[in-house]
């Protein structure tokens, strides 16, 4: 904005120093000329100068009235670049609006297990604090609840048994609760819990041997994961091999790794290319909204691969259609 008023300030001066010199020119004329000698010269003179004078007025106005209509063009740019702006950022909200109504429908049926078992550790803890009477709380405030009525009368057995156990039936009840996370692969977990019972039980031969068993089951785990990848592999079960080399990885050394790396780039590319397929039919058949869906699919998985790119430029355009495909 300063550079436009700096350059109709210098076109103003321009226009003054055109009528200053024209005005210099026309007075040493006349002086050389003895103009003002005569009258009807002087009229002829003094017409001039008040032609001059509105005609460099009149060029000051024009060149303002050209910057108005310039500044005018300029914010009707900006405020078509704003429009679009804001129809990207509406865009986006629907999309997020649309997933966050899918991924509520589903978090009820995909994390209830990981619920029940949320519940579990905060009764387990109740236990092991000794604070029986908030564990009793906690499965009231469960029961409450259809869906959870079986696991609080559960629950509730496993107190009392805490309870009235002695101190090595509840170091046996404390490993039982370890195992669960054993068999759940929840590692990290298992490894806490087994630290602060050993902690908790430094004389207890059973406790301490809570750590080689937690190192025996991960091992078993993962030969486990290592037949099933080999067979998936075999099978060409690319979704499945993958499924399995996700959760395989944590468990791999670094020669492991490498070990494998060659067949798993082939599991990926052979991964990637049939989601390629999928896009492309689906463009094809204009089934924007599976389009999109494994558009996005293919950004999240793969997004250093050239096809993640280009999808990505295009994304946008695929959330357009789909909102008109549902308007």
């Amino acid at each position: 904005m300063d550079s436009e008023k700096d350059s109709h300030v210098r076109q103003f001066k321009w226009h003054v120093t055109v009528i200053g010199t024209a005005l210099g020119f026309v007075l040493l004329l006349a002086l050389f000329t003895r103009t003002f000698e005569n009258t009807e010269a002087l009229r002829n003179l003094v017409f001039l100068l008040g032609s001059l004078i509105f005609l460099g007025a009149l060029l000051a106005m024009l060149s303002r009235v050209s910057g108005i209509v310039e500044t005018l063009r300029d914010n009707s740019a900006k405020m078509a670049e704003a429009a679009k702006a804001l129809e990207d950022i509406r865009s986006d909200l629907v999309q997020i609006n649309h997933s966050t109504r899918i991924s509520d429908s589903v978090k009820a049926i995909a994390f209830r297990e990981d619920d029940r078992q949320s519940l579990r550790e905060a009764v387990f803890e109740k236990l092991k604090q000794r604070d029986f009477e908030s564990a009793y709380e906690i499965i009231d405030e469960i029961s409450i609840h259809s869906g959870y009525r079986t696991l609080a009368a559960e629950l509730r057995q496993q107190v009392d048994t805490y309870r009235n156990a002695t101190e090595d039936e509840r170091i046996d009840q404390a490993i039982e609760h370890i195992r669960t996370h054993f068999r759940n692969a929840r590692w990290a977990k298992a490894s806490i819990q087994i630290e602060a019972l050993i902690k908790e039980h430094p004389d207890s031969e059973k406790a301490r041997a809570m750590r080689q068993q937690l190192i025996d089951n991960k091992e078993e785990r993962k030969k486990i994961l290592m037949a099933a990848w080999d067979d998936a592999v075999q099978q060409q079960d690319t979704d499945r091999s993958l499924a399995i080399l996700r959760e395989l990885d944590m468990y791999l050394t670094p020669n492991e790794g490498l070990a494998l790396q060659e067949a798993a780039r082939d599991v990926f590319k052979t991964k990637l290319h049939n989601m390629g397929v999928q896009f492309a039919m689906a463009i094809s058949d204009k089934q924007w909204e599976a389009a999109l869906e494994v558009g996005q699919q293919i950004i999240r998985d793969f997004p250093n691969s050239r096809m993640a790119t280009e999808i990505q430029g295009k994304i946008s355009v695929l959330r357009q259609n789909v909102e008109l495909q549902h308007a």
